[in-house]
């Protein structure tokens, strides 16, 4: 089937990007693996005709709204993100009437609708630098409450206002789990995404995104970590750390839409070309904005 992917791949001169989350037969296959804003600048600089973006319908959705006259299409287009819809109707308009010099900041994992609406996007690798740098003083982040706690803090001379959303997978880590797991590996350095709750982060040696943990994990010299993240970056990390041990609460936190990611999935998706993207031309203009503007800040 790899060879079946790899020969449609450089007949119709496509592009495979997935992300860390994807299934590991799916990162081994795909041209490029990387976190939300990687994966969002190389979309912005492919000279490929269809871009194939294994991820979650969000990231389809950046992709094309940054690439306008490309194919993007995905394994399966049911693939979502829960917390990409979490913020609640009117609440934007109505901040935006409570705060003169308002500045709605986007993390990247929402829908187009919810980008049209903000003024900037923003990663997990690059919020703090972002928000830092905006000159307004009030901030409304959304859609995660953990993100932009952990903001907040980074960032005190803001007053960020935050939204109640989250990422499941993130906020079911429990303190109990992990606690359980540093019981068992007590060497362990513990490495969290911000989007896990505060209980979660208070315990963590270190916080960072999915491509920061990485990194992290990369350049220490210690040989234990828990992983506090989505169980599919572990491929990434045992990949670049073959003699580091990587372990996972219990049980391992797991994205079922990314899982959807398959090798049949993306093969057909090359074959039939029928898991189309479309964006109408007016939201893409406007969703356009904050991620150019993202694009612009952390050059």
């Amino acid at each position: 089937m790899e060879k079946q992917i790899e020969k449609l791949k450089s007949e119709k001169n496509a592009v495979i990007l997935a992300h860390y989350y994807a299934p590991e037969e799916a990162q081994k296959v795909a041209d490029f693996v990387g976190d939300s804003f990687y994966l969002a600048k190389v979309a912005k600089k492919t000279s490929a005709d269809i871009i194939v973006f294994c991820g979650v319908f969000f990231m389809g959705e950046s992709a094309k709204i940054l690439n306008p006259d490309k194919k993007v299409i995905m394994p399966d287009l049911s693939a979502d993100c829960p917390m990409a819809h979490m913020v609640k109707p009117g609440i934007i308009e109505e901040l935006r009437n409570t705060y003169e010099d308002l500045a709605v900041v986007c993390y990247i994992n929402s829908t187009a609708e919810l980008k049209c609406q903000s003024d900037v996007c923003v990663t997990s690798s690059n919020a703090v630098t972002i928000v830092k740098s905006l000159p307004n003083k009030n901030i409304f982040f959304i859609p995660d409450r953990n993100l932009g706690r952990f903001v907040a803090e980074q960032v005190p001379e803001k007053n960020i206002i935050i939204n109640d959303g989250c990422c499941p997978i993130h906020a079911a880590i429990t303190k109990e789990q992990l606690q359980k797991t540093k019981s068992e590996h007590p060497d362990a350095l513990v490495l969290s995404h911000p989007e896990c709750e505060p209980e979660i982060l208070s315990l963590a040696d270190y916080i960072g995104s999915t491509s920061d943990i990485i990194e992290y994990a990369n350049k220490t010299d210690k040989k234990e970590f828990i992983i506090c993240t989505e169980e599919g970056v572990k491929y990434k990390l045992i990949s670049d750390n073959p003699k580091k041990k990587f372990y996972f609460v219990s049980p391992s936190p797991c994205c079922r839409d990314m899982k959807f990611n398959t090798l049949e999935n993306i093969l057909s998706a090359l074959e039939k070309e029928d898991k189309v993207v479309e964006i109408d031309e007016a939201t893409r203009k406007a969703a356009l904005l904050p991620l150019d503007r993202m694009l612009e800040c952390v050059k």
